[in-house]
């Protein structure tokens, strides 16, 4: 099922640029352009909301709103520096800030017409947060996590492979028995876990764009957590506003709810964070 929905949807779109973690958006950097078109260094900024935040189709605010603001540096050699933020669950991430902290850099570059090749390293840094063996019971694992990626744009179409360098998100032999909702066997290091993301766009006129987006998830080691995700959305550019959008995205995955939940202080009450869910956003540029 997995392999014909990642066939049929070979093409695909990102929508929310400016309010998507780093990861799937941020990090791509400007094209390069003629050095006398361009200053040789470039500052932009985003600001938004989003009414879930929602991270290779899992959301990880609870299902809640989240405020999200970015900053990239843009050399027009192609290298670039960014960083970006975003409230997250306390539900999800324990023991911490509440917060997510995406520091990552790269280098894009046209390898041909109209394509663009992006290498990059991201960085997932949780301030503060701790895995809990137990409810109230914290570890000495964190949750952060090193990504290494590789993206191609041509046109319409873009594809990034991404794989940890680290253990996904504190996963290992120690953890697996209280990293997800439900307890894992214990096999080993999850490094080398990798996340395929396929999108295709379309400019619809008047600023309005639609778009579709699969991606899937290969857990090494612990394949019972990997899944395939999808968004179908639409976006509409207000230029006359100083760079506003706002978003729509059916957001959905097949994630297994055994794992892909989370309970809230208490214990008493639990979310399936894979479920299928409408994401509203608004989002500005500077």
């Amino acid at each position: 099922m997995k392999t014909r929905l990642l066939t049929l949807f070979l093409m695909s779109a990102c929508l929310l640029q400016a309010t998507a973690r780093a990861d799937e958006s941020a990090p791509m950097g400007s094209a390069a352009a003629a050095p006398n078109e361009t200053p040789a260094l470039s500052l932009t900024g985003n600001l938004g909301f989003v009414s879930d935040y929602r991270f290779r189709g899992i959301s990880q605010t609870w299902k809640r709103p989240a405020v999200q603001a970015g900053l990239d540096l843009v050399h027009r050699s192609g290298f670039y520096l960014g960083a970006w933020g975003s409230n997250v669950s306390g539900n999800s991430y324990n023991n911490g800030a509440g917060m997510e902290l995406d520091l990552y850099g790269g280098f894009k570059t046209p390898i041909a017409d109209g394509v663009t090749l992006d290498l990059g390293a991201l960085a997932y840094v949780y301030p503060g947060a701790r895995l809990n063996r137990a409810p109230g019971q914290p570890s000495d694992d964190k949750y952060d996590n090193l990504d290494l990626y590789a993206a191609v744009s041509a046109g319409a179409f873009s594809a990034k492979l991404s794989v940890a360098a680290t253990d996904y998100f504190g996963l290992n032999s120690t953890t697996s028995g209280y990293a997800y909702f439900s307890a894992l066997p214990a096999k080993g290091a999850s490094k080398g876990t990798a996340y395929l993301d396929l999108n295709y766009g379309v400019d619809l006129g008047q600023g309005v764009s639609a778009g579709l987006h699969v991606g899937h998830l290969w857990v090494r080691r612990y394949g019972d957590l990997s899944y395939t995700d999808w968004k179908l959305g639409l976006s509409k550019a207000f230029d006359h506003l100083g760079g506003l959008t706002v978003s729509a995205a059916l957001v959905g995955t097949d994630a297994d709810n055994a794992f892909y939940q989370a309970g809230d202080a208490g214990g008493l009450r639990a979310k399936r964070l894979g479920d299928t869910g409408l994401v509203l956003g608004i989002a500005r540029t500077f």
